[in-house]
């Protein structure tokens, strides 16, 4: 089946954005088209303005890297099935990001500093990005260490956030063949992109560090230690100082 095409909109000071449906019970809010702060400045902005003037039948917004996936209940926006869903909702949201205006500028959020230990059995692949990149494994831990990551999303697994700002010369290609399970606080390189598995599940990224730090538990007040539009910075730590800090994680 051909999906809709978009609606496009207008998003002040000009950045476009399109409207269209995914499934029957949601809207995609697509900002841009490449991993950007001046987009996830205007994802993060809207969905604020969303979660301070919800419309009727409003479920939840979920941010990504270019796209705010607003749901809905099509029963209640429909207004008990008087209206299409889609098209009631659309024209909600098209009038609420002529109204919602240019993103305000946000207070710079506090810098999470993240404790890891790079290679040897934590990070399998350190050496091959290394090799990839032309770089020693050394220079490689200090090009990822240090640039500071906005947290663009958290996703695939509960609390994996998926990070903009990693140095261009680390883009590594994924694994041919994804390894049946990653340790959770691993580390890892897809692409041009960076981030840290959450949860012990199957993964193709190249691994190349952990963190002892746990990044989500289902018991805790906010489940996610991460969350979109945080700063994080990676500082390498030894093994001795690894199982330090891992004894003393709640």
């Amino acid at each position: 089946m051909l999906r809709p095409q978009p609606d496009d909109v207008s998003v002040p000071p000009g950045a476009p954005a399109q409207l269209y449906p995914l499934g029957d019970a949601a809207v995609v809010v697509q900002f841009g088209e490449g991993i950007s702060p001046v987009t996830h400045a205007a994802i993060q902005a809207f969905g604020a303005h969303l979660a301070q003037h919800p419309f009727t039948g409003l479920r939840e917004c979920v941010p990504a890297f270019t796209t705010l996936t607003v749901y809905y209940d099509p029963w209640l926006v429909s207004d008990g099935g008087r209206h299409p869903p889609y098209e009631t909702v659309a024209a909600t949201l098209r009038k609420m990001l002529a109204a919602a205006g240019a993103p305000a500028v946000a207070a710079e959020a506090d810098l999470v500093e993240i404790p890891v230990c790079y290679g040897d059995a934590f990070g399998p692949d350190l050496e091959f990005v290394a090799h990839h990149a032309g770089l020693s494994a050394a220079e490689v831990i200090a090009r990822h260490a240090a640039p500071e990551y906005l947290v663009h999303m958290i996703g695939f697994a509960p609390g994996f956030p998926y990070l903009g700002g990693l140095d261009a010369r680390l883009a590594t290609p994924r694994l041919a063949q994804p390894r049946p399970l990653v340790p959770a606080g691993t580390v890892g390189i897809a692409g041009p992109q960076t981030g840290i598995y959450s949860l012990p599940t199957p993964g193709g990224w190249q691994l190349i560090g952990r963190t002892p730090l746990r990044l989500f538990d289902a018991a805790w007040a906010a489940p996610s230690r991460l969350r979109a539009g945080q700063r994080l910075r990676f500082v390498p730590i030894s093994a001795a100082e690894y199982a330090r800090t891992q004894q003393h994680e709640p």
